[in-house]
């Protein structure tokens, strides 16, 4: 019998199976096709990632470092745009190169386009990063620490009883029938996991779909349309990667159609589509007699943009912590942990998603307060109260 079965090798999966061998438990997890595919989330990431990563990792898969965002409250312009910091300051690429374009003429003496707010640091604020790449170093990791991980095998059930639980797989030779002390769901937005036990839901889904076109743009700014209803758009650089497009809403049958409207304002064509469910807002329990959700299975993401990889994994370091699979009790450790490092900045994000819905003449005079220099660390929202952020509205 195994100590856990791990069903999904996903950031989150892959990151607790890891750390749960390093602490000597014998680990079996599963994914359903080859790991990282298809594609589904985008690669836009902190700067932290790279603490939960091999050595060497950045270097192999970054692909764009970025020091700021650019709000809009308008229709996306199909120029290409440039600097928004006063004085067109560049930052160094990933090769040391200034990779920042010139400011645009109509951004005169540090003063902004009335449709467009940027804010930005002088330091990296995030990197942009091969996604799939991501998955398979984190696979390949957990590998090297004695997870059997097998990829092409699809759960197709899971039941509790008293001591253990029973995971009923398809893989390449048929179904087979997998005994484990418990079973970690890090199956994403639509876990089987979560299912099979009539486990709680996340209070939200929403639908996410992303495009890409070759574009070679290092530029080192994001650019967010806040013109989605209850959501955003976004254009992220990726280098020689490309330019990604996306955009978020609550499910609906338009949402191809934004997305296309959306591309179509930005003037360009994408092709490489793919899409996904975007879970927000974990439910009041994530762990049942054996078993416990992790990542996006969990809603552990941030509602005010949709990302989960850093508060996955994060969540799965305090699994691997605090769950002894002969204990079931110490599910409970695993909920309060993970909660005390993360609620605080869920219900905070759910705050400034809610101000993406405000009316326009709101937005405006919000995002001109706030925008430029800025002390906020883009996993925590928390850090709003920050005295880094108190300098910043200090200086500006």
């Amino acid at each position: 019998m195994y100590d856990f079965v791990v069903v999904g090798c996903g950031p989150a999966g892959s990151r607790f199976a890891r750390r749960a061998a390093e602490r000597g438990y014998d680990v079996l997890a599963f994914e359903q096709g080859d790991v990282g595919e298809p594609l589904a989330c985008s690669g836009h990431v902190s700067t932290d990632v790279w603490e939960f990563t091999p050595e060497g990792a950045r270097d192999r898969l970054l692909q764009n470092v970025v020091y700021g965002a650019r709000f809009h409250l308008g229709s996306p312009r199909g120029d290409p745009p440039g600097d928004p910091r006063p004085n067109g300051r560049a930052h160094p690429g990933r090769d040391g190169t200034a990779a920042g374009r010139s400011a645009p003429s109509d951004d005169r003496d540090g003063e902004f386009p009335a449709t467009a707010y940027p804010f930005y640091k002088d330091e990296q604020v995030s990197n942009v990063i091969d996604r799939v790449g991501l998955d398979r170093e984190l696979a390949d990791a957990a590998r090297e620490a004695g997870v059997d991980l097998r990829e092409g095998h699809t759960v197709v059930g899971v039941s509790e009883s008293r001591d253990r639980v029973e995971v009923e797989v398809r893989g390449p030779d048929g179904v087979e029938t997998h005994e484990a002390r418990m079973v970690a769901g890090c199956d994403g937005p639509k876990s089987r996991v979560r299912r099979e036990l009539d486990m709680a839901e996340p209070d939200e889904l929403l639908h996410g779909v992303l495009g890409f076109s070759d574009e070679d743009d290092a530029t080192d700014f994001v650019d967010v349309h806040l013109t989605v209803p209850n959501f955003f758009a976004w254009r992220i650089p990726r280098g020689e990667a490309g330019v990604e497009y996306g955009l978020a809403t609550p499910p609906s049958a338009d949402v191809r159609k934004r997305f296309d409207r959306f591309t179509a304002d930005c003037g360009v064509e994408t092709d490489r589509r793919c899409s996904g469910l975007i879970p927000v807002g974990p439910p009041d329990s994530v762990t049942s007699r054996r078993a416990f959700l992790v990542g996006d299975a969990a809603a552990q993401t941030k509602p005010f943009t949709g990302g989960g990889i850093r508060y996955g994994m994060t969540a799965a370091d305090h699994a691997a912590r605090e769950i002894d699979p002969r204990h079931p009790s110490t599910l409970a450790d695993y909920e309060r942990a993970w909660r005390d490092d993360l609620e605080r900045e869920i219900e905070l994000g759910h705050w400034v998603r809610r101000a993406y819905s405000l009316p326009d003449p709101v937005q405006r005079v919000g995002l001109r307060a706030f925008a430029g220099e800025i002390g906020v660390h883009m996993d925590r929202p928390t850090t709003v109260f920050s005295l880094d952020q108190l300098k910043s509205l200090l200086r500006g």
